[in-house]
């Protein structure tokens, strides 16, 4: 039903609109700002604009109305049509107004009492029509299984066994009555590994005189760690450099020519370790 609402100026006015003829659409209201002029007239997304200051918006354009309501000076008057269904928006109320920029998240109290059980409720159960929840017993009071039923219900019981586990540990606990072609197995045992000092002996370096663990040098019959593999006079790191036996010492080319001449007409070589 169509109605004229009544802006006190001057703007800003609080609301937004889409539409126009050259949209092919009428002007909507789209958005409200919350404590704006256009809150406080009660206007809402989604009504319709048919007159702004007694001009019919029937053939305005966009611009056209957003024109008109610029030039609106002291107040805008606005004849709006509004559906009849509306969105229910939960509003807070202080000394009787709304409160523009607070909403109501609390839940209206509800009528659980038509479910059959609630929470935190122990549950019951199911019972057939006509028939007793006391479970009702079928077996004679003087029948074996009765007695083993109710009889020393709160004293220690032995766990049960079954016959083929029993025989097994009567041939475990007398094994003088075992029946012929019967053997008694033992788990395997793992044995322990003998460690590195009880089996083989490390070869001891020629320099140093302890033993060599990981990577070793032999230069003909001799045994050195890589960091003991140096020359005797300068401690030169022979590796990938050739060595020289003198007097059963290693050296370095250099000192090796210092220490001892070739015979005639034979030249000193170097001779590089096999890697």
């Amino acid at each position: 039903m169509p109605q004229n609402v009544i802006l006190p100026g001057p703007a800003p006015w609080g609301f937004r609109l889409s539409g126009g003829i050259d949209f092919n659409q009428p002007l909507i209201i789209t958005r409200i700002t919350p404590g704006s002029k256009a809150a406080a007239a009660n206007l809402c997304p989604g009504d319709i604009i048919l007159a702004i200051d007694g001009f019919g918006t029937e053939t305005m354009t966009h611009a056209d109305a957003q024109d008109r309501i610029k030039a609106a000076g002291h107040q805008l008057c606005l004849k709006i049509d509004r559906a009849e269904t509306r969105l229910w928006s939960p509003q807070v109320t202080e000394d009787g107004k709304a409160h523009p920029f607070k909403i109501n998240l609390e839940s209206e109290p509800q009528d659980v009492n038509y479910f059959e059980h609630k929470h935190n409720i122990r549950p019951k159960p199911f019972i057939l029509p006509g028939r007793s929840s006391e479970s009702t017993a079928s077996v004679p009071p003087q029948s074996d299984v009765y007695r083993m039923l109710h009889d020393n219900r709160d004293g220690p019981t032995q766990p049960r066994q079954s016959g083929s586990f029993r025989v097994l540990q009567d041939l475990v606990d007398d094994p003088d009555d075992r029946p012929a072609g019967t053997r008694s197995v033992r788990a395997p045992v793992t044995k322990a590994h003998a460690g590195a000092g009880s089996g083989q002996k490390l070869p001891l370096c020629d320099k140093c005189g302890s033993g060599i663990v990981g990577a070793v040098v032999k230069a003909r019959d001799k045994y050195r760690h890589p960091e003991c593999f140096v020359c005797a006079d300068c401690n030169l790191n022979l590796k990938q450099k050739g060595y020289f036996f003198v007097e059963g010492q290693l050296y370095c080319e250099t000192h090796a020519r210092a220490r001892t001449s070739p015979p005639e007409g034979y030249d000193a070589i170097t001779i590089y370790p096999k890697a």
